[in-house]
């Protein structure tokens, strides 16, 4: 099974000029707008104008995008997209009444125009890492474009879109979304002609209410797929399991009834996982640099398209080595105190549990340090109770938490049985971490972005010994 791309004369069939963004917006030409203007990329930040970008003038909660129009042409936006122009300014505008669903009907236009593969990413826990996995790996043969940072929203895909140039032979692109209809906006844009499913687990649960509801949702994308694309899932998740789609369906995990499924896996407690892929008779020796059960999995997502796209198992293995740690995903760091596993970018029960099977692979004492899972739902105070109880269970060493849901975590976790300690604040617990940690310790921090565990990763870096 292999997905063909483009060739590199059909990959681009037009440019998009003003006048075609104008079209598809059904926005007005003003001032001194050239129609025949080819636009390059979307851009919302008049600092980041280069000069051909089509500026994109959004109202935010702290400032109106509009004041910055006249700045974004001095920096040669060739036009702006806006809703009305600040008084005296004079240039090339297309005046629309919605800034938003303009430029998510620009965007639409512009990847009807190219016949390169798409290959979409979501799920409710890894579509980041699953992201620069799938590009180191696509990198060893094709030109890739892939979303940059987590821009995965309905700003940011249209924005990942725009960047789309001549030289790419395949996009990579994040989709994420907190609510009904939101996937079916961005897959009317970005059109994947491959989706990719990380997983679902309770995350945005106050929106989508449950795991049925997650699935719902996530999944909406497949409808706006081509009947000859193709949908790999995580078949060792419940959910995705029951997924059943008019297109080829591949499976990736670690079950034996997985299509590509990995064995072998070891950990090293220099932070590389390492393991074998297989897939219909071939056996990929891989190794990961990066640490933790979840690279397990980015590196099965990575595999999968490769495979999918005819890669060899070389290209394969050489993209999986060459993958780089993003930003607090799992990143690893001998302090020469304790070794830090900094996972503070995000969280939710199923994230959570998987960190710490992780930590437990490495020698040593054991120490959690987490903080509160938001945007949970009703159920939110039995999940933190549940993530307790999992720790002790698990034979965490010491559970120390902060903020007022973990409170029940910690409750919990004492409760079975484990050491574990509670503080109201972040602040408070960093303040105690010389007394809680010791030399050698294995230290995860972990908890959703909002609670800024960040702090408490940078302050166990400056821990030393007493000795």
């Amino acid at each position: 099974m292999v997905y063909s791309t483009a060739s590199k004369e059909m990959r681009l069939l037009k440019t998009m000029t003003i006048a075609m963004a104008a079209a598809a917006c059904g926005g007005r030409l003003v001032g001194t707008a050239v129609p025949d203007a080819p636009i390059g990329r979307a851009v919302i930040d008049s600092r980041a104008v280069e000069p051909g970008d089509l500026f994109v003038a959004y109202r935010g909660e702290k400032t109106d995008g509009h004041r910055y129009i006249p700045t974004a042409w001095e920096k040669g936006a060739v036009c702006a997209l806006a809703e009305y122009l600040p008084e005296g300014a004079e240039g090339p505008a297309i005046l629309v009444d919605d800034v938003q669903r303009a430029l998510e009907q620009i965007a639409a236009a512009y990847r009807r125009t190219l016949s390169l593969p798409v290959i979409g990413i979501t799920g409710s826990v890894g579509k980041t890492t699953a992201k620069e996995m799938i590009a180191s790996v696509l990198s060893q043969r094709f030109r890739v474009l892939k979303t940059e940072g987590n821009h995965n929203n309905q700003i940011g895909v249209p924005m990942t879109l725009s960047r789309i140039e001549r030289e790419h032979e395949i996009a990579v692109v994040e989709m994420g979304i907190s609510g009904f209809g939101e996937m079916t906006l961005l897959a009317e844009m970005a059109k994947p002609t491959i989706a990719v499913f990380t997983m679902i687990g309770r995350a945005h649960l106050e929106f989508l209410h449950d795991l049925d509801g997650v699935l719902r949702a996530k999944t909406e994308m497949i409808a706006l797929m081509p009947d000859d694309g193709v949908v790999i899932v995580n078949g060792d998740n419940e959910q995705l399991k029951k997924l059943s789609c008019r297109q080829k369906l591949l499976r990736f995990g670690l079950g034996e009834d997985c299509d590509v499924r990995a064995a072998d896996v070891t950990l090293t407690p220099a932070g590389e996982t390492r393991c074998r892929i297989l897939f219909e008779g071939r056996s990929i020796p891989v190794s990961i640099p990066a640490y933790g059960r979840q690279m397990i999995y980015a590196a099965l997502e990575g595999a999968a398209v490769g495979l999918v796209m005819g890669m060899t198992d070389a290209e394969i293995a050489a993209g999986i080595a060459a993958y780089q740690t993003v930003g607090r995903r799992s990143a690893i760091t001998d302090t020469g105190f304790v070794t830090l596993v900094d996972d503070s970018y995000n969280a939710n029960p199923e994230s959570m549990r998987c960190a710490m099977d992780s930590l437990l692979q490495l020698p040593g004492r054991h120490v959690c340090l987490l903080a509160d899972m938001l945007e949970m739902g009703p159920d939110s105070a039995q999940m933190h109770r549940d993530l307790g109880v999992y720790a002790a269970e698990k034979g965490i060493d010491l559970l120390a938490c902060c903020g007022p849901l973990s409170r029940q975590m910690a409750a919990a976790a004492g409760e079975h049985g484990a050491k574990a300690v509670w503080y109201p604040t972040a602040e408070e617990l960093i303040a105690a971490l010389p007394a809680l940690l010791q030399k050698g310790d294995r230290v995860l921090v972990k908890a959703s972005l909002g609670m800024h565990m960040e702090r408490a990763a940078e302050a166990v870096k400056k821990l030393e010994s007493s000795e």
